[in-house]
């Protein structure tokens, strides 16, 4: 794969794009390419005034962009279902939606729904919302959705029998399994938007190493002062900036040649670098485990899909 940048992404007048987790980040970041490109982009964010503020710094960089803020806190089922109804009275259309917000390696709490937080949030709550607005994408043509997992992918395991942490619990191995669900969901929904004969496609990617505010947010609620110094060391020597750890995602949301049930990652050592495609956790290519888990995500849930 050549070395693909920001450059080659079409125009996008028209599209409407929906980012979770808008406010900071990857999704700031994508936010402002979009905004660049000309499309239509709902900024969600848990926080409304975190959102405004990020909203109102891409106006003033692009004062002629059509920016929406709305309210979306995907660890809250209620929340979701409520962003998803307004959505649907302002929009008609939905040509990307990306699955970004996400929490990592945090001590063990729950969501308002009762559910272990990372698999809630990085999971459990964009399962919710992509089936919600399901029926407005598959709608839109040559849609699509994806999935931002990570490098933790790879030491992920779905514990189908403790799948809340409530038997043993172990932030980095709770955020993996959340990290390896963002793949499981991705390999089985576009099996399931193929069989039911949509244009739609699915797709995932991590950012290589970016240090930022997931792990920020991580040394805060850990008090964990050796992985605070890890990843200052990292930042100086092996992590890539915002800008490049950007680009798998965009390049799965918008390449003409991305496809869907495909996982993206910096081309190197899977650290740093232009996307290329790769080979996500083994397990994911195990048909009765994705069958199964998604199953449970809707029985979780209570959205059903196709």
């Amino acid at each position: 794969m050549p070395k693909w940048t920001t450059a080659n992404i079409p125009d996008l007048t028209g599209k409407v794009i929906v980012i979770t987790g808008a406010n900071s980040g990857l999704g700031f970041e994508s936010s402002k390419t979009f905004v660049e490109k000309g499309a239509v982009v709902v900024m969600t964010a848990r926080n409304l005034t975190k959102g405004e503020k990020a909203r109102s710094d891409i106006l003033k960089a692009y004062p002629n962009a059509s920016v929406d803020l709305m309210q979306l806190d995907v660890g809250n089922l209620a929340s979701v279902r409520d962003f998803a109804e307004a959505f649907k009275a302002k929009y008609d259309r939905l040509d990307i939606l990306l699955n970004n917000a996400g929490v990592m390696a945090i001590p063990r709490q729950l969501t308002p729904d009762g559910f272990e937080m990372q698999l809630g949030v990085n999971h459990l709550g964009h399962f919710a919302l992509t089936g919600l607005l399901l029926d407005v994408i598959v709608g839109t043509p040559k849609a699509r959705i994806h999935n931002v997992t990570s490098s933790a992918n790879w030491m992920g395991k779905i514990n189908f029998d403790d799948l809340m942490g409530e038997k043993a619990y172990s932030r980095w191995d709770a955020y993996g399994q959340s990290k390896l669900a963002n793949v499981f969901f991705t390999y089985e929904l576009q099996k399931r938007l193929t069989a039911a004969g949509y244009d739609t496609i699915t797709n995932t990617s991590h950012p290589g190493l970016v240090i930022g505010n997931l792990q920020a947010n991580s040394v805060e609620q850990s008090g964990t002062r050796m992985e605070a110094w890890m990843y200052n060391f990292s930042k100086l020597f092996l992590a890539q900036d915002i800008q490049m750890g950007v680009l798998p995602m965009l390049y799965g949301m918008t390449a003409e040649n991305a496809r869907g049930g495909v996982f993206y990652s910096p081309g190197f050592f899977n650290m740093r670098g232009y996307p290329k495609e790769a080979d996500a956790n083994a397990s994911a290519n195990d048909a009765d485990a994705l069958k199964r888990f998604w199953e449970v995500s809707e029985e979780l849930t209570g959205v059903h899909y196709l």
